[in-house]
């Protein structure tokens, strides 16, 4: 299977896939930054962003320390960079998989006490079982040098180990094969319910001058929901298909294009939460160019000080907004 040759990195793919690393630190620092600033953003569901982005930031700087050093041998740096990045890269399956049940159980079963008292399992399986996974796999030098194979300059699981397969299954890609299946039907149960709540509701709630501001609303949380899932196979559908090119030990793997796509979809998750969270979510949005001054650029969107701050708490909603169920409020502002 593994037929000693390493996978060549171009120049050009190590800069590509360096900007993406450096783009995800700076969208998982941006939404550090707005959680900090802003205590009435402080939501569950954003708490669970917000450890989410750890470990797309812990990913995305040992993924550039990998790309630039481009390792060629089981080096203690190789070994320690490999460790990080598999506990984080699998912690972050877990919590993208955690966000999704909290708000099904929150959203679907319309229970907040519950999907609240999940937050402490969440911690235990999304930080333990990728701890307990990378330190048995270090303990028994199962992490090192892997010669690009499934990678793209960074270490991973070794290439010269006889079990090398069931080891990359465990630190990754039955999690990520687990999360494909798993992220789709989970929001798509909870479009379902949204969109039967609007169609039960739309025949008794008045029209209210401000209907197009909660349509909005509503639309931007469906879209988040129908994107979430798609942005998440888009970008790691590329590392798995050379996992399975690797299992057929097809010389395709090392496609240049191939491999710079794997780059750039394993380092885009914290530029992507960033966009979807932060830049894609109106009243953050609105404040961060408040805060940058930019008030030519923000000036037709509503201001964040006449904004009730109770319409970013889940479930909840101002006066104005009452015809906006509780499933959309929450989701929205996610």
């Amino acid at each position: 299977m593994a037929n000693g040759t390493e996978t060549e990195l171009f120049v050009y793919e190590q800069v590509v896939v360096l900007s993406t690393c450096v783009l995800s630190v700076l969208g998982s620092s941006l939404i550090f930054l707005t959680f900090a600033l802003w205590s009435d953003l402080r939501t569950t569901p954003r708490r669970l962003l917000v450890y989410l982005s750890v470990s797309d930031w812990l990913s995305a700087v040992s993924y550039a320390y990998g790309v630039v050093k481009v390792f060629h041998s089981n080096s203690p740096d190789c070994v320690a960079q490999g460790a990080i990045s598999t506990f984080a890269n699998t912690s972050s399956f877990f919590w993208t998989v955690a966000i999704a049940v909290y708000l099904y159980v929150f959203i679907v079963k319309s229970s907040q006490r519950l999907a609240d008292s999940l937050v402490l399992s969440f911690h235990l399986v999304s930080w333990g079982v990728p701890l307990l996974i990378t330190a048995t796999a270090v303990g028994l030098k199962k992490i090192g040098y892997d010669a690009s194979e499934v990678s793209v300059g960074w270490c991973w699981v070794r290439i010269d180990v006889q079990d090398r397969i069931l080891w990359m299954l465990l630190t990754g890609k039955i999690w990520e094969f687990l999360a494909y299946l798993t992220l789709p039907v989970l929001y798509i149960l909870i479009k379902r319910h949204i969109h039967r709540a609007h169609a039960a509701l739309s025949e008794y709630r008045p029209i209210l001058a401000n209907r197009p501001a909660s349509q909005s609303f509503s639309s931007m949380a469906d879209v988040k929901l129908t994107l979430i899932p798609i942005i998440f196979i888009v970008l790691r559908i590329w590392s798995t298909a050379r996992f399975i090119l690797l299992l057929a030990d097809s010389p395709v793997r090392q496609n240049p294009v191939l491999v710079t796509l794997h780059g750039i979809g394993n380092t885009s998750q914290g530029a992507a939460n960033c966009i979807m969270f932060v830049l894609f979510t109106q009243p953050i949005r609105t404040r961060l160019c408040a805060a940058l001054c930019c008030t030519s650029k923000c000036g037709a969107e509503p201001s964040a000080s006449n904004r009730d701050p109770q319409t970013l708490l889940p479930g909840q909603d101002p006066p104005s907004k009452r015809e906006e169920d509780d499933t959309s409020t929450a989701y929205s502002n996610t």
